[in-house]
């Protein structure tokens, strides 16, 4: 008789022995780990490309056409530096942004970090909720309506009391986002105008670098370097997990960048027999652009699918990232590990109020081209705060062994440096504006 199983019951099934067996194994348990450790950068990037930076994107190509595709390409190794400080600082220290902030500068600094951070994320949260009302009016529903499901839906993705549940929903909202590849795929864009697009950037010319300056204020949310190293933390990510979590990030940043791309060239396609391009400020204007070349139902519902899905993956991310900067500042008790409690409750009090607060603009009817002003001013002068702390925690708050060097560090402190250069840019010409 056969040696038993360990259970008792049965005969001992054979070991796998073979090369090929073995290989087989390995590449299964590679694929369990980067499963369980990649995330955070995927779903933080995927909201990046929020309704705003879409909105950004479509009015680049209806005004500049193909010429705003190249800085989309070069923005994706910035986008990977800067965010890929984040994860390090997290899997670290083991601690969030916020936290290493107070930690290192004091809780003066923290306070105003975390209180600028709130305004912002507020300020995105209405954009996104003003995305979310847009995309019912076109299908026929009241912002009544629409509005107060998206709100409710969010809190309830949050208190589930997993992390993990949360970001792999956030994740499927996000890659919505992909029904801009088969719009612009129907939209039959002229490849030897895009080739040319791509070799001509008329930096000499005012319209084109403010436009180009708004398009890379859009790239570095101050949410999203909050989120990531929180993510990071919550998650129970290690510094053995660093590699895995950079292959993250640097998916996100590709695939959000294709993206914008993607929005680029369809609204360039779209008025390519056109002249002066046109204002694209409401979800319906971008509809009704695409609905000669789409057809009347494939525009609305591509567009629709595709705002609606990066609108509440960017509510998600940016809501949470500004209760986990409070929470770290003030020593609460923070974890979408857990469900709300008496332990938890400030800190998903704020997640709640920060939807309440954006949601009741949205249906208030603020004057949403006023308040985008004032949400990309607010993200611009917040730009050199965020990234010159972000800088400093590096280099102050790691390990020798963990900190940049060399080639590596002067990419990133210039690409960080050119991000906060582009942002007090944007802003002082906002503030001309007014």
């Amino acid at each position: 008789m056969g040696e038993l199983s360990e259970d008792g019951i049965g005969p001992m099934k054979p070991q796998v022995t073979t090369p090929g067996a073995k290989r087989s194994l390995m590449r299964r348990r590679r694929l369990i780990f980067a499963a369980a450790v990649m995330g955070p950068g995927v779903v933080v990037m995927l909201a990046d490309s929020d309704v705003g930076s879409l909105i950004t994107a479509a009015q680049s190509g209806s005004a500049w056409g193909y010429r705003m595709v190249a800085p989309q390409l070069l923005l994706i190794p910035v986008l990977y530096l800067v965010q890929e400080m984040t994860l390090r600082l997290g899997m670290v220290t083991g601690k969030g942004h916020g936290a290493l902030i107070a930690e290192h500068f004091g809780h003066r600094w923290a306070m105003l970090s975390a209180a600028t951070l709130v305004i912002s994320a507020t300020g995105a949260l209405t954009t996104e909720f003003a995305g979310v009302a847009g995309v019912g009016e076109i299908f026929g529903l009241s912002p009544v309506l629409t509005v107060p499901v998206a709100v409710v839906a969010l809190i309830g993705i949050a208190t589930t009391g997993s992390y993990r549940r949360a970001e792999r929903i956030g994740i499927v909202l996000g890659l919505t986002e992909l029904a801009f590849f088969p719009a612009l795929v129907m939209a039959h864009p002229n490849p030897s105008a895009l080739a040319v697009g791509l070799m001509h950037a008329p930096l000499g010319n005012s319209s084109y670098l403010f436009l180009l300056a708004a398009n890379v204020g859009a790239v570095i949310m101050p949410w999203m370097i909050f989120y990531q190293q929180g993510a990071v933390v919550d998650k129970g990510l290690r510094p053995r997990d660093i590699a895995m979590e950079r292959r993250d990030t640097a998916v996100g940043a590709i695939l959000t960048q294709l993206i914008m791309i993607a929005m680029v060239v369809l609204f360039a396609a779209a008025l390519a027999r056109r002249h002066g391009g046109v204002n694209l400020g409401t979800v319906g204007e971008m509809s009704a652009v695409l609905t000669p070349i789409l057809g009347r139902v494939a525009g609305r519902v591509l567009l629709g699918i595709a705002i609606l899905g990066a609108a509440l993956v960017a509510s998600l991310v940016a809501s949470v990232a500004s209760s986990w900067g409070l929470a770290e500042v003030f020593g609460w008790d923070h974890t979408l590990n857990e469900r709300p409690d008496r332990r938890t409750a400030k800190f998903y009090g704020v997640f709640v109020m920060t939807h309440l607060l954006g949601a009741g603009l949205v249906l208030a009817s603020v004057n949403l081209v006023g308040l985008a002003i004032d949400v990309e001013v607010a993200n611009a002068m917040l730009l050199p705060v965020v990234l010159g702390f972000l800088l400093v925690l590096e280099a102050r708050a790691l390990p020798p062994e963990y900190r940049m060097r060399g080639l590596r560090r002067t990419l990133t402190t210039g690409a960080s440096v050119a991000t906060m250069g582009f942002g007090l840019f944007i802003a002082a010409r906002l503030l001309l504006v007014w």
